[in-house]
């Protein structure tokens, strides 16, 4: 694994923690473990495009990344609702363009989430 897409999944894993840990917290409000978990799977899918050298735009479009994988990535990640982190990216972040999130909607976010960085982990695992 080189330096650069190490560097993109260890942060994709922290931002995982730290949704996963907001999400337990119940005084914390859902819209945040949503945003982290969020910006763990689009870390962890900018990582995956590093390794094979996929050049990337600027986004936070997690569907578009994940279509700018590998075919057989993408096949797994078809699998996973990845869909299901795209408000967070932006619209969660701002008063009044999203209801805040549950305690389950945020479990539900986190989860796939979750699904993806382990995915994205299995994949460079069997790719080196």
């Amino acid at each position: 694994m080189s330096a650069d897409e190490h560097y993109w999944l260890t942060y994709a894993q922290a931002d995982l923690h730290v949704a996963q840990l907001l999400a337990a917290d119940a005084s914390v409000p859902g819209r945040i473990a949503c945003f982290h978990a969020q910006q763990a799977a689009e870390k962890a899918l900018k990582a995956a495009l590093v390794a094979t050298g996929t050049p990337f735009k600027k986004t936070h479009d997690v569907v578009v990344l994940a279509g700018l994988t590998t075919v057989e990535l993408f096949a797994a990640l078809n699998k996973l609702d990845i869909a299901v982190l795209q408000p967070w990216a932006v619209d969660g972040r701002y008063p009044g363009d999203l209801p805040d999130a549950t305690a389950r909607q945020a479990q539900t976010v986190v989860s796939a989430a979750t699904e993806v960085v382990a995915c994205i982990e299995a994949w460079m695992k069997s790719d080196t």
